[in-house]
């Protein structure tokens, strides 16, 4: 309680600024963290000074441009501006940023007003420094003052929605700098790496199995409370989750039976989730969700999942929201897709960003299934948001429409095909039900796996349903096969999967199964010496050993920051169990293996320039391109592996190409990395990716990943 009171004592409104100043022969400077809503107005003055003989000027202003703008207080009364209007000054008399600043985030601000010069400091480094000398008369402000007053300029209609946190006057002789790296503000925001048994669909929103008892799923995900640095706060505070419409954000009825509509699980037990608050440890709180009530109950509104601390619900950057949910029951009839695909693009056409590229900023790292799993499954439209996330080939930066429909089938095609292999008139949705992984007699009953013929040792039913499987029961089926099938029958089952499905990225990691679950069962073993935990701390070196191994690389090992989002991934904290090791496994061994490949493997090991990043997500990719000053120049861009894409999803280990666009605005391409694996396409095409992705009209510059320690 006593750091919720020391919070609620740093956080204030911007409106209810006030800061009194006693200059030394005009000269002060002030620092504070900001907070800026995205709806907060342009032009404003955001902080004003006043003084008894004079009135008020502004001080500090919102440009129109969005740009934070500094001003003398001895700019004369008469000539300072209103309501942030900058038109009636010249560019000399004031000090400006050179990008927009940043909104929904918080940024520090340093203002440094000495005899005769102005300063402007942003997260600690001074972005504008000009001479005032010229400015000051005998007739300006600051002549003979003793006392200013620097209040919110706001005005009462409270059109400018912002917050200050740890305002500070300081002495001369103090360094603006040394107190950016003291007390940063907090945010509150959702880790969509941990969400799990989650679909998202075509237009963004969540879609989970909610309703009755008997039907509902437990959804998974991880909410962070990181400081302005991105570092876990330690701080040990109750985070609320409740359930709200997404329309009008009011909170969501009980069901008909009285049931709250947000439940919590643990240990097999639910109870309403205000009964059960999470608390944060080293930054992160873990959930684990059924909804009760269903969207169809409720007029078709969809919902979504607030994350608040207690007592501090008012600041919005406190606060976490899900997209839309839309919750259905298990019963609900499966949509068939009958779009008509593409061919996909030859691995000799020319390959641009704007043909071959098409996955939005949000889909690229909120899909958990890939677009291709969205097109190709029969049994939905939908894909699965857990365990998954993007698709990659060498050759080129591939369109989702130009992808994986070589052997596209129509709903009918698949429909006949359920009625022929299973030898009954399934329906989709019966094949595709919402059952559990133990549930399923697929995954149970060992006559599946029997053998069709001597020429397709897998069963074509096997085959099938595979699929039509969801990651999760991909899994268990490959895991099955491998412990029993050869070589020669892996690869006969990744043929026939890639030629029902449609789909020849599933064929890499059908292919990679064997190799993947023994590895993984000789490094376990290796580490766990048959202890059920083992350390974190003496785990991460037998598991750099192993990575390298399969990477085939000795001369670039994996950094602390790599470490911890490998723990991240495993879901683990102090102690690694198999359940842990496995989730790290499949993730980590595809991109071991893509990083084996010649021309990949040559630039993993190059460190200057560092062509491939270590293991970074999307959103440290994005806050090093955008860095403390704004966007870096467009055609900066780095490579990284999607954080999301664990086998056997047909994206793990593959390439991401996170850049800045022409608009200054962050763009996340796939890379598509199948050609690599056949000799033939790697002599046709025989330039290093290097060379192709400079020669993209829109990357220019290989970019760094910039951490704070």
């Amino acid at each position: 309680m006593a750091d919720e009171a020391k919070e609620r004592e740093e956080y204030s409104l911007l409106k209810d600024f006030r800061a009194e100043i006693e200059p030394k022969d005009g000269a002060f400077s002030l620092c504070f963290w900001l907070y800026l809503t995205s709806s907060a107005a342009s032009p404003a003055t955001l902080i004003q000074g006043q003084s008894g003989a004079t009135g008020s000027a502004p001080f500090l202003v919102l440009s129109e441009k969005k740009k934070m703008v500094l001003l003398p207080l001895g700019i004369l009364h008469k000539e300072a501006p209103e309501t942030g209007d900058l038109s009636s000054l010249s560019e000399d008399s004031y000090v400006s940023t050179e990008n927009e600043f940043p909104m929904e985030q918080w940024i520090h601000v340093g203002c440094e007003v000495l005899s005769d010069t102005l300063r402007l400091h942003i997260d600690g480094e001074a972005v504008g420094n000009k001479s005032m000398s010229s400015l000051f008369n005998k007739d300006s402000i600051a002549s003979g003052l003793t006392k200013i007053i620097l209040v919110s300029g706001g005005g009462e209609d409270n059109s400018l929605q912002g917050y200050i946190c740890n305002h500070k006057v300081l002495p001369l002789t103090s360094s603006i700098l040394e107190y950016y790296a003291k007390d940063p503000p907090l945010k509150l925001s959702i880790d969509n790496s941990s969400a799990s048994e989650i679909e998202v669909d075509s237009d963004g929103v969540w879609s989970i199995v909610g309703g009755k008892a008997s039907c509902r799923r437990i959804f998974s995900l991880d909410v962070v409370l990181l400081d302005a640095f991105s570092h876990p706060s330690n701080q040990e505070l109750e985070v609320i989750a409740s359930l709200m419409y997404a329309d009008n954000g009011e909170p969501v009825e009980k069901t008909s039976d009285g049931e709250a509509p947000l439940l919590a699980s643990h240990d097999g037990f639910e109870f309403a989730f205000s009964d059960r608050p999470s608390k944060t440890l080293k930054g992160h709180a873990s959930f684990k969700l059924k909804i009760s009530q269903l969207s169809s109950k409720c007029d078709n509104r969809m919902f979504r999942v607030m994350f608040h601390i207690p007592k501090l619900e008012k600041y919005p950057f406190l606060k976490a929201f899900t997209p839309p949910i839309r919750c259905i029951s298990r019963s609900r009839t499966t949509r068939i897709s009958t779009t008509a695909w593409k061919r996909p693009a030859s691995a000799s056409d020319p390959v641009s960003l704007s043909q071959l590229s098409g996955l939005g900023d949000e889909t690229l790292e909120l899909q958990h299934s890939s677009v291709n799993e969205e097109k190709l499954s029969p049994s939905s439209k939908r894909c699965r948001l857990g365990q998954d996330r993007i698709r990659a080939t060498v050759s080129a930066l591939e369109q989702p429409d130009d992808e994986c429909n070589s052997h596209a089938r129509t709903a009918k095609q698949v429909e006949a095909l359920s009625k022929n292999v299973v030898g009954r008139p399934n329906s989709v949705e019966e094949i595709d039900d919402s059952r559990t992984d133990s549930e399923r007699p697929e995954v149970r009953n060992p006559d599946l796996m029997s053998t069709s013929s001597s020429r397709n040792p897998i069963s074509d039913a096997t085959i099938f349903k595979y699929c039509l499987a969801s990651l999760s029961e991909k899994t268990l089926l490959l895991k099955e096969i491998a412990s029993t099938a050869s070589n020669e029958e892996i690869l006969s089952f990744s043929h026939q999967v890639s030629l029902y499905s449609g789909c020849s990225h599933h064929r890499h990691q059908v292919e990679m199964a064997k190799s993947l679950v023994e590895e993984g069962t000789k490094a376990w073993n290796s580490i766990s010496q048959n202890n059920r935990q083992v350390p974190w701390e003496s785990a991460v070196f037998e598991i750099e050993e192993h990575f390298m191994k399969i990477a085939c690389c000795n001369s670039r090992s994996l950094t602390q920051q790599d470490f911890e989002l490998l723990r991240r991934i495993a879901g683990c904290q102090e102690h690694l169990a198999k359940e842990n090791f496995e989730k790290l496994w499949c993730w980590l061994y595809p991109v071991a293996f893509t990083l084996s490949r010649d021309g990949i493997n040559t630039m993993w090991s190059s460190t200057s320039p560092k062509w491939i990043e270590g293991f970074i997500t999307k959103e440290e990719a994005e806050t090093s391109l955008q860095g403390s000053r704004g966007f870096q120049e467009p055609g900066t861009f780095v490579l990284r592996f999607p954080t999301s894409r664990s086998w056997p999803h047909p994206d793990a280990g593959s390439l991401v190409v996170t850049y800045v666009g022409s608009k200054h605005t962050i763009h996340h391409r796939l890379i598509s990395l199948d050609h690599m694996f056949s000799p033939a396409e790697r002599e046709k095409n025989a330039k290093p990716l290097q060379d192709m992705l400079l020669a993209e009209p829109e990357l220019s510059q290989l970019g760094r990943i910039i951490r704070s320690h």
